[in-house]
């Protein structure tokens, strides 16, 4: 094992896990502080992680009142392969651009043009997450 520990996700190794079809668990904190944890689409982009939630749901309502984040990806051909975050919400997107970004991650995961689950009334947020603790490790 090659356990490293830094701030940022510069490394070739880290940005892989993230370009690649693997699935994000992210752990935000509850009002009384307990965590809530949900797996989802990931996206990484200039050495930001980049979460696409609908408003409104319990990941981004707890963002919103504590921006705090965990996050663990592991390579979906070898667990062993993984990497950990600790990191806060720097930003929440809006708009057009976060109604393309699912379709991007849509496009990445499902091979899907646009995000199938989509409902009339919902409005897409990008979470844009900078990390501050990064622990990767690979076997």
């Amino acid at each position: 094992m090659n356990p490293q520990i830094n701030s940022e996700i510069n490394d070739d190794a880290i940005r892989k896990l993230f370009k690649e079809k693997n699935l994000v668990f992210m752990s935000t904190l509850m009002k009384a502080g307990s965590p809530q944890v949900t797996p989802t689409w990931v996206d990484i982009e200039n050495g930001s992680i980049l979460v696409n939630t609908a408003i409104g749901r319990l990941k981004h309502k707890n963002i919103s009142r504590d921006p705090r984040v965990g996050l663990a990806i592991t390579d979906h051909n070898n667990p062993y392969d993984m990497v950990t975050i600790r990191g806060k919400v720097i930003e929440q997107i809006t708009g057009d651009e976060a109604e393309k970004h699912i379709d991007k991650l849509a496009k990445k995961y499902i091979g899907a043009e646009k995000y199938p689950g989509r409902s009339p009334t919902e409005k897409r947020v990008i979470l844009k997450i900078k990390p501050e603790k990064v622990f990767h490790m690979k076997q």
